[in-house]
């Protein structure tokens, strides 16, 4: 160096030779204003059209969009779901797929006819007084409303879909096609009017069904009630002068009772009191029938203080054995049969059971098996009858005071007239699970009306070939296999109307004469064709002469106007979206929530193989429900909602889609602001791998690569995880199972990238000459390591790695029409990988002395050290070649072969002492001003003596 030569310049001078990470890819995402953005500019450019012609001739893949419901904003597990289809469907059509993904709606149904008559409430209207098809075009403008809005909500969370068509159960082809799989149903026979007791919402005076309801705690009366025997049928009249005890939860019921079911099984015990607490309602020497193995809990409820039992019978014994209800004279008088139910236990109560055949469907079922009555007592809206006797017009809900009154009523004057116990026993109360409408969060009842059902046994068989069809399918996780074939293997006849207005109506005809359903295909087909011309409001605008065609008279002919449950319509969703467009039947996979094992899981399934014979899906994937930070379920009331638009509005889409992958989503997940903090550390480490990969590969050309025989040891373990990698992301899409690869992503980026490979190579990078093999060998892995992690991440981050995608490449060509990177088969390379796990176990032995010597204050950063490295004859034939300063990020490493020493590092031992630890000294020479190595070579170059010689020689290059 000239003595005349400015120091300042020649610093700035090497300043410029240090190749230097240079990116326009920002460090902060800032993901609200920057997401929008991309958003305009894919609406801009037509990157969805880009993709369909892309995807032409492709294998398809298909996944059917569960609908949600068209009613009000989407919450976080709309999200969840979402987000998590939007994931796979990507992730497929990165894999070399065709995917049309066709996103739908549920429109019909009790939800919005509720909102609709709210505002009425509200404004005062009198829903009665509004015209039907007024009131039903109230209801399908609500629906288009919330449709939109939440199609909105959609597109901002980053899902891609052909949102230009998307179904609409209330869609006029929806319609129609719905109408015709109910239809179907109709001409297979399997379609049926009976009565039974169904779950019915008193509040909402419909039938429901059992995925809407939830369970709540409630408090119920409990009593126990006495039926006098009226005729023994057992051996020797041991029935005489007793009465049989029940216990019930719901006393509303008693005046529905109509038989007494005994376990056929069970020992019972004629039990005499001797006894009783002050109040008690059985008089000393009272006889009672209940099972043996609770006498002790029955005493105790009854306040019986002494007793001694009879005699005991086989349940056996009852056969034929009568009772009288205890409200006899008063309107309740019948028999009271005692019949045998195998459902009967004594797990607690009495061990004899009352049956309400109209409110119960054990009691139903067992009831209509001996010919018992099914009595009509209740109201839709949940009153007793105008013609019960003592009850008239009580509200079920309110009855359990007067019920219980009358029944203790009836017990004094048994005991006034020394007759046999009839009447109330006792009463307490109850705190239990009871079920609820999950609408109007009210209890509900079981209640026997005329509804209509799809046969689950019969000549269709429908139960035994929806349990054949779920053996082919796959799920994830397998585990839910099991709750499915459960709930399919138990559920009664499906019962699928609902007494409602806005919906598909069920179209059918009955013959008054005959009571006979009409099952005329030509009647179906002009309905159909009546649907899709003009919708299901034609039902309710044309003459029924319409439809049933000439020759037969309407006056002969009931029209039926219950509307069709809405899991039967989002059931027959597969009809009329699957099967033309590029759409598989069945389709490969079906994905929502666990509680859709009861709901559209089930009835899609059920409506498929009663209609086609196979299940509708090949495959099912369940995620669970997502709860606050401490495990709670969200609510309002708590304030412990966390709204997706809040979180795209504050953080980004991209930190919403990167907390539902890095989930567990086969169980519950958390959400809160504490995790989605952490979400935003995560995002911002991949996020900053990505800006330094950019960075360093500024200006990269194919003249640069170095093909994979000559890359350096340290490239090719870094492509050996780049395969395993991609094996995993392949192996996800293969068999839907995602939870894990996402967290393995960022441990990579994290652990194997930045905290190592990245580290160790930054000198190489920033000091190396541009032809240097190494330098240009580190570029060529950068670029695959960012090829494969904006397309890995894609599907997930879908924003940030179109942004990476095109600081690099420019706007021209999305990410999103790329393809993950189709990885060699050589890479692999489990030696390589065995030894390089060896090796970054002993660097990071060297690093932790490193670190305790810059704490004690021998050294102020890394590269002012030098190590000597104590190794085994073992050792170093294993690490033979390794350059330890470099790998270590010191300035010099001295090995030391330590002739049959043990070895610290592997699992073979030798035959002497182990050697010692590394130890960490000041390294000797100068600092070289451009890599700030501490060299003894440093001023040996006369044109350059602040710089070491590699330095040098760059500098020398570039200015020459």
């Amino acid at each position: 160096m000239s003595e005349t030569a400015d120091p300042s310049a020649t610093k700035d001078l090497y300043r410029e030779t240090v190749f230097l990470p240079k990116t326009s890819f920002p460090m902060r995402g800032n993901l609200p204003t920057r997401e929008p953005e991309i958003l305009a500019r894919w609406a801009e450019t037509g990157l969805d059209a880009a993709i369909a012609r892309k995807d032409a001739g492709r294998p398809v893949f298909t996944l059917h969009d569960g609908p949600p419901y068209a009613n009000g904003h989407l919450h976080i597990g709309h999200a969840l779901n979402k987000i998590l289809k939007d994931v796979i469907n990507r992730a497929h059509r990165m894999a070399g797929y065709a995917v049309r993904y066709v996103p739908g709606w549920d429109c019909h149904g009790l939800p919005i006819e509720w909102r609709i008559e709210e505002q009425y409430r509200k404004a005062g209207r009198d829903k009665d007084a509004v015209p039907l098809l007024d009131f039903r075009a109230e209801c399908r403008a609500y629906a288009q409303t919330w449709l939109d809005t939440q199609a909105a909500e959609f597109k901002r969370l980053g899902v891609q879909a052909d949102w230009s068509h998307r179904y609409a159960t209330m869609d006029f082809a929806s319609e129609a096609a719905i109408v015709g799989e109910i239809g179907k149903f109709l001409l297979n026979g399997s379609l049926y009017r009976g009565l039974r007791p169904v779950m019915w919402s008193p509040v909402e005076k419909t039938a429901l069904a059992e995925a809407e309801i939830e369970y709540h705690d409630h408090t119920s009366t409990t009593i126990f009630v006495a039926f006098p025997f009226v005729h023994d049928a057992t051996p020797g009249q041991a029935l005489e002068d007793v009465s049989a005890v029940i216990w019930t939860t719901t006393p509303w019921t008693i005046p529905g009772n109509r038989a007494i079911a005994y376990g056929p099984d069970i020992t019972y015990a004629v039990v005499r009191v001797d006894g009783t607490v002050d109040g008690a309602a059985l008089r000393d020497g009272a006889k009672i029938l209940i099972a043996e193995g609770l006498i002790g809990a029955v005493c105790e409820a009854a306040g019986i203080t002494a007793h001694h039992v009879l005699y005991t019978l086989p349940g056996s014994a009852l056969e034929g054995s009568v009772a009288a209800h205890p409200l006899r004279g008063q309107g309740y008088d019948f028999e009271v049969p005692l019949l045998g139910g195998a459902f009967v236990t004594t797990d607690a109560g009495t061990g004899l059971v009352h049956m309400a055949p109209a409110h119960g469907p054990d009691d139903f079922v067992l009831s209509r098996l001996h010919g018992v009555e099914v009595p009509e007592l209740v109201e839709g809206d949940g009153r007793y009858a105008d013609w019960v006797p003592l009850f008239a017009g009580t509200h079920v809900f309110k009855a359990a005071d007067p019920v219980c009154e009358a029944l203790a009523a009836a017990m004094q004057t048994a005991n006034e007239q020394d007759d046999s116990p009839s009447g109330l026993v006792a009463r307490a109360s109850l705190t239990h699970s009871y079920p609820h409408s999950w609408r109007s969060r009210a209890p509900i009842i079981y209640r026997a009306t005329p509804q209509w059902f799809i046969a689950m046994d019969g000549e269709t068989e429908l139960r035994t070939h929806a349990l054949e069809a779920l053996e082919d399918v796959t799920f994830v996780p397998e585990q839910a296999r099991n709750r499915l074939t459960s709930m399919v293997a138990g559920r009664p006849d499906w019962c699928i109307s609902r007494q409602r207005a806005w919906g598909v109506p069920i179209a059918v005809f009955v013959e008054k004469r005959s009571g006979d359903v009409l099952r005329d295909p030509a009647v179906m087909e002009r309905i159909v064709a009546a649907f899709r011309a003009e919708g299901a409001d034609a039902w309710y605008t044309s003459p029924p002469a319409r439809f049933l065609g000439e020759g037969r008279n309407p006056d002969d002919y009931e029209q039926v106007f219950d509307i069709v449950d809405v899991w039967f319509e989002s059931g027959s969703t597969h009809a009329f979206v699957l099967g033309p467009d590029g759409l598989h039947f069945p389709a490969d996979l079906y994905l929502e929530g666990s509680d859709q094992h009861r709901g559209w899981f089930q009835a899609s399934l059920l409506e498929s193989v009663g209609t086609r014979g196979v299940a509708p899906f090949r495959a099912l994937v369940t995620n669970g429900f997502v709860l606050d930070e401490q495990g709670r379920k969200m609510s309002k009331s708590l304030g412990n909602v966390v709204a997706p638009q809040d979180v795209n509005d504050s953080l980004g889409a991209d930190i919403l889609r990167l907390w539902v992958m890095n989930s567990d989503t086969n169980e519950d997940l958390r959400i809160g602001k504490e995790i989605l903090k952490q979400q935003g550390e995560l995002y911002r480490r991949l996020r900053n791998t990505l800006r330094w990969l950019l960075g360093a590969l500024d200006g990269f050309t194919e003249d640069e690569r170095v093909p994979y025989a000559e890359l350096p040891e340290l490239e090719r373990w870094v492509l050996h995880r780049l395969g395993e990698l991609g094996g995993l992301v392949a192996r996800a899409v293969e068999t839907h199972e995602w939870v894990g690869v996402y967290p393995a992503l960022h441990g990579f980026c994290a652990t194997d990238l930045s905290a190592f490979y990245f580290d160790v190579r930054k000198d190489a990078l920033y000091c190396d000459a541009p032809n240097d093999l190494k330098r240009r060998a580190a570029r060529t892995v950068l670029d695959h390591l960012h090829r494969c992690l904006c397309t890995w991440l894609a599907p997930v981050l879908v924003f940030t790695a179109e942004e990476a995608w095109s600081a690099r490449f420019g706007t021209a060509e999305s990410v999103h029409l790329q393809d993950f990177p189709d990885l060699p088969t050589h890479w692999h390379d489990p030696v390589l990988a065995e030894r390089w796990m060896s090796l970054r176990a002993v660097r990071r032995i060297l690093t932790t002395e490193i670190e305790v010597a810059r704490r004690e204050g021998l050294i102020g950063a890394a590269l002012q050290a030098a190590i000597e490295l104590p190794l085994s004859e073992a050792e170093a034939a294993l690490f033979a070649g390794v350059d330890w300063a470099e790998l270590a990020i010191v300035s010099g490493v001295d090995v030391l072969v330590i002739p049959g020493s043990a070895s610290l590092y592997l699992d073979e031992a030798g035959t002497g002492e182990p050697h010692g630890p590394p130890v960490v000294r000041v390294a000797s020479g100068e600092k070289c001003a451009r890599c700030w190595k501490v060299l003894d070579e440093v001023g040996q170059h006369a044109a350059h003596p602040t710089l070491c010689l590699r330095c040098a020689g760059v500098v020398e290059s570039a200015t020459s």
